[in-house]
């Protein structure tokens, strides 16, 4: 794949599998990926793709009975996996953060949203309580919440879903890490307070010079923010590229399905094209293509030899695929 000389996050072999009564589910299978300083890496795909799973590995909180089986996380050329309990400390909150999908469920219930952002401060910064709570008071006020000072001494459920979200994002922004995790971002939220929540994004991003890895299904989405996408299909990468070549070059033919998939402003008349089928179990993926029973262009190869590799198409892009959509 392309040069990795200004990745600060590079993921390398990763696979992950949960164990349950009902067998092995490898949810993730060999994603590589890098994540360039200050830029925004969309992970793209169906629900039960392997996205959240993947972030989450990032700051090692993949939850039980799941386990990281193997792989590499290179964060400024530290492996993240083998990191101790502390190092690990360090790194969550002031270097990596998260934004996790229902921002509601992620605050603390019991807590007002004063002490949980001023606790973040405290634990990683050496500053008072007194100045902690006035530095989160600033937060919320540069977030543009109304009357800062009252969100601060009130409690989740007393904020909107919209509110919720920037307070998650002012939590996870308050050290100004140099990687930002975001997962689903906007999806609970309304589509006037998800364009704002999104211009807050880019704004904290430009402003502290960070990089995002957007984990997201909407590619309205992905073309508004994102630099560069991984299209992720039962827990594999199957198409990285730049965000242009994959909406002009799109090259899988998944990830086509999933753009015939879109409904278009600039079409009076227009019948969604859905994608046939279902994703294989992830409990009994098999050989071949996991992607061979839903696919138009199928090949014989296709049937019969192992799942193909992600391949370069040109320098900047790549495709799993034995018969990749030729453009022009």
């Amino acid at each position: 794949m392309e040069s990795t000389d200004n990745a600060i996050l590079q993921v390398k072999n990763l696979h992950i599998h949960f164990y349950a009564r009902e067998g092995i589910v490898k949810a993730v299978n060999g994603v590589n990926f890098s994540l360039k300083a200050e830029s925004t890496l969309a992970l793209v795909g169906e629900s039960g793709s392997g996205k959240t799973v993947t972030g989450l590995s990032v700051i090692r909180l993949v939850p039980y009975p799941g386990r990281i089986m193997e792989g590499e996380i290179l964060f400024n050329g530290r492996d993240i996996l083998r990191m101790n309990g502390e190092e690990l400390r360090q790194v969550r909150g002031s270097r990596i953060s998260m934004v996790f999908q229902d921002p509601i469920s992620g605050l603390n219930p019991t807590v007002p949203i004063i002490t949980q952002i001023s606790e973040i401060l405290t634990g990683h910064l050496p500053i008072s309580n007194s100045e902690a709570k006035r530095r989160a008071i600033e937060i919320l006020e540069q977030l543009g919440l109304p009357e800062p000072e009252k969100i601060a001494n009130q409690y989740a459920f007393q904020l909107s879903g919209g509110m919720s979200q920037r307070v998650m994002i002012g939590i996870a922004m308050a050290l100004s890490p140099q990687i930002l995790i975001a997962d689903e971002p906007t999806s609970a939220l309304d589509v006037t307070i998800q364009a704002e929540i999104l211009s807050e994004i880019k704004r904290l991003k430009r402003e502290r010079r960070s990089s995002i890895i957007l984990i997201t299904h909407d590619l309205g989405v992905v073309a508004q923010m994102a630099d560069e996408v991984a299209v992720m299909y039962a827990g594999s990468i199957v198409e990285y590229a730049d965000t242009l070549s994959i909406f002009r070059e799109t090259a899988h033919p998944y990830t086509w399905a999933l753009l015939g998939a879109l409904p278009r402003v600039d079409a009076e008349d227009q019948t969604l094209r859905m994608i046939r089928g279902m994703p294989p179990d992830p409990s009994d993926l098999p050989e071949e293509c996991p992607f061979l029973p839903r696919c138009h262009k199928a090949l014989s190869k296709c049937r019969i030899d192992p799942a193909p590799k992600l391949t370069e198409i040109s320098p900047t892009h790549y495709a799993a695929c034995y018969n990749p959509v030729v453009h022009g």
